[in-house]
């Protein structure tokens, strides 16, 4: 069902020093900053020849990375994203199998423009999925 991994996510306090990091340091080309208000975050992505990185920052104390960063003040690793060929299926699919599905079950709209799902972390070996449709 999923195919391959679409990016990394990672939770900082600051997204332009996180990103002059990786663009400085590691000379990787990094994307422009995308506010994306539907899920309380600004984000960025690392280019990799083979997948992206994401860097998550926080829009307001309602954000879930804001929670992540309450217990995790440097940041740190907050999801994987795998694409998925139909996301109504693969959630439904997920649900027969007794994978809970965080919020209401409805697909939101990714950074990407494409729907996505979050799967909960206790379904996941302590990692939180996100399900994107290729």
């Amino acid at each position: 069902m999923i195919g391959r991994l679409n990016h990394v996510a990672i939770a900082v306090p600051d997204l332009d020093a996180a990103a002059a990091t990786y663009r400085g340091a590691l000379g990787a080309t990094v994307s422009d900053v995308q506010d994306e208000p539907d899920h309380g975050v600004r984000v960025v992505f690392v280019e990799l020849p083979n997948t992206k990185i994401e860097l998550l920052e926080p829009m307001g104390e309602g954000s879930p990375i804001q929670a992540f960063l309450d217990k995790n003040p440097s940041g740190g690793m907050h999801h994987v994203c795998y694409e998925v060929d139909d996301i109504l299926a693969a959630r439904d699919r997920l649900k027969q199998e007794g994978a809970r599905i965080i919020g209401n079950g409805e697909p939101k709209i990714g950074a990407h423009g494409k729907p996505v799902l979050f799967l909960h972390p206790k379904d996941f070996n302590g990692t939180l999925v996100e399900l994107e449709q290729a």
